[in-house]
């Protein structure tokens, strides 16, 4: 096991919270000034604790297994470079962002810091390593803002990237991008990204760091929105040409074999197996053991990763051990999942009016909840707990006092007391800034369009009537798998909707799909956004006893089983 280094200097883009999701009001408007208004508060961050432990599979003293020679004569085929060698010993290294906001190298010797360089408050929703484009020898990075931004840092080594040498936008229209290897043997990293409607595209890149680093993309086909996990395992055969992983909701894994023509670049599915649901995440990680043939690795909720070496045929050896503790990572570089960004934690308001902070282990479990602001201090507050309405990746803990909304203290608006329930589970109109949904003590839904800081909304748009038939609105991203943010509603019977995101703010839901009965069992309902590590937004519910239960979303719209987390929930008045 590699010696862990101590070092841990936070990303240039301090991303250090993800918070989660809006909530109903804990009071109606009119009871806005039955208690003094609250100054801001820091909010606390998450601790790291201890880095993971990462076991590597054994390197043959040289590539046995590397390469192509099809037949007499035939020239041997050079196994594609890795893509994320960033200490230049020539195998791929793990880059991930760990619940802290820090993002580190995990490499064959030690474990340090990766500066992302950038907006030094940004958080970037994904980053993609394509490989080594400009030829120096040192891996580029591509970096996703939320708002679509795609940016591509040069490669510096060990110590990180530089500073952005392309920017193009738009990029918010796909849920996924994946780093697919050289998809056309020109000897570059290529990209594929998906649409929410399943379309898949491949962008070929043209060589460029300065310039758009890509050709014009070509539609590869359509129906890849049945996989929730799209892994570009760069080399599987052995034959230069990146090949693709997939895993659909119910845990099966397909193999796509690289083609080397861009204009169909991956051959019929092969199935691979069952069983994969059982990981959070699955991880193209190169050629790991020196094989010259790309592997994987695969992450357990327990946060225990493997690794499953290629047999260069698309089916993996017996796996093994790769670790222990990588439920610190919050995001692997070549993960593939669907991002998720703005919501990983939640508060508590206890019927003393102590406010306190809980965030996810991805492991879903909370870890020890940490007091916000003065004991008691909160009590009779009327709060909402929204999606991150910035770039920073923190939610924002929004304040409703006499008639006037505070973001900590800024004012936002007045006027805002004709409303009984705030919710800000997202982008709803598809610009990928965090937007607000209010309600009317009518009944009436309106969306209000976030302006990407935080500090003020665009003119209402009406939703539609009827919203008073739901005792709680909660939203926390994405349900169904598509990647747009969506929202749940219980009724007073304790039926619960799901009404699927549309991405476009004059129409945000589709027509809603009942998830079942008996809801109302819970006496408070929250949305704390992924718990569990697999980018999917999760649900809680206490009930009458204090239990608090957790309930793992699907990706389809629908949840798992509910799984106890814990007693003494009782002790709150409200969750957000």
């Amino acid at each position: 096991m590699p010696a862990r280094s101590k070092r841990a200097g936070r990303i240039a883009a301090c991303t250090a919270l993800v918070l989660s999701a809006g909530m109903l009001l804990a009071a109606p408007a009119s009871a806005d000034d039955t208690a003094p208004r609250r100054t801001a508060v820091e909010q606390p961050a998450p601790a790291l604790g201890q880095l993971p432990s990462l076991t590597l599979p054994k390197h043959p003293a040289q590539k046995s297994r590397a390469a192509g020679v099809e037949g007499a004569g035939a020239a041997a085929v050079v196994p594609a470079k890795p893509r994320l060698d960033v200490d230049g010993d020539g195998y791929s290294d793990t880059v991930y962002r760990a619940i802290d906001g820090v993002v580190y190298v995990a490499t064959s010797n030690a474990d340090h810091e990766f500066t992302i360089s950038g907006d030094p408050y940004e958080q970037y929703k994904d980053l993609v390593a394509p490989g080594d484009l400009d030829g120096d020898g040192n891996p580029e990075i591509l970096a996703l803002t939320a708002t679509g931004t795609l940016q591509l840092l040069q490669g510096q080594g060990e110590s990180g990237t530089g500073y952005a040498t392309w920017t193009g936008k738009g990029w918010q229209i796909y849920n996924k991008l994946v780093g697919a290897g050289d998809v056309n043997g020109d000897g570059r990293g290529d990209v594929l990204a998906r649409t929410p409607s399943g379309e898949l595209y491949l962008y070929v890149t043209n060589g460029s760091v300065t310039s758009n680093p890509f050709k014009s993309r070509v539609k590869v086909g359509n129906g890849w929105g049945g996989y929730d996990q799209l892994v570009g395992a760069n080399d599987v055969t052995g034959d230069g040409i990146g090949d693709l992983f997939t895993r659909t909701p119910a845990g099966e894994l397909y193999f796509y074999a690289g083609t080397g023509n861009a204009a169909k670049p991956f051959a019929g599915r092969v199935k691979v197996g069952n069983g994969w649901n059982g990981y959070n995440q699955i991880v193209g990680v190169d050629d790991a053991n020196g094989d010259g043939l790309g592997d994987i690795i695969a992450r357990t909720t327990a946060g225990a990763v493997y690794y499953y070496e290629s047999t260069g045929v698309g089916s993996f050896l017996t796996r093994s051990g790769g670790g222990t503790g990588w439920n610190v990572a919050s995001l692997f570089v070549g993960a593939g999942g669907n991002p998720d960004f703005g919501k990983n934690e939640m508060f508590g308001l206890d019927t003393k009016g102590s406010l306190f902070w809980y965030y996810p282990k991805n492991n879903g479990l909370f870890a020890a909840r940490q007091p916000v602001g003065q004991s008691g201090g909160w009590g009779g507050a009327n709060l909402t707990f929204t999606s991150s309405l910035d770039n920073t990746g923190r939610g924002d803990l929004l304040e409703l006092y006499a008639g006037t909304l505070y973001k900590g203290d800024y004012v936002i608006g007045k006027g805002w007391g004709v409303y009984n329930s705030l919710v800000g589970p997202g982008d709803l109109s598809g610009d990928g800034k965090g937007d607000l949904l209010a309600r009317t003590k009518g009944g009436t839904l309106y969306l209000y369009r976030g302006n990407g800081a935080g500090t003020a909304f665009a003119s209402r748009i009406k939703v539609g009537g009827g919203w008073d038939a739901y005792n709680k609105l909660v939203g926390a991203g994405d349900y169904n798998g598509d990647g747009r943010t969506d929202l749940l509603a219980r009724t007073k019977g304790g039926t619960l909707y799901l009404y699927p995101g549309t991405g476009v703010a004059s129409k945000p839901f589709k027509s809603r799909v009942n998830i079942g009965g008996g809801w109302n069992t819970y006496k408070k309902l929250a949305a704390p956004g992924d718990i569990n590590g697999d980018g999917k937004a999760d649900l809680v519910g206490v009930d009458g006893k204090g239990d608090l239960y957790r309930y793992t979303s699907t990706g389809t719209g629908k949840f798992g089983a509910r799984a106890r987390v814990g007693g003494g929930w009782g002790t709150y008045a409200n969750l957000y």
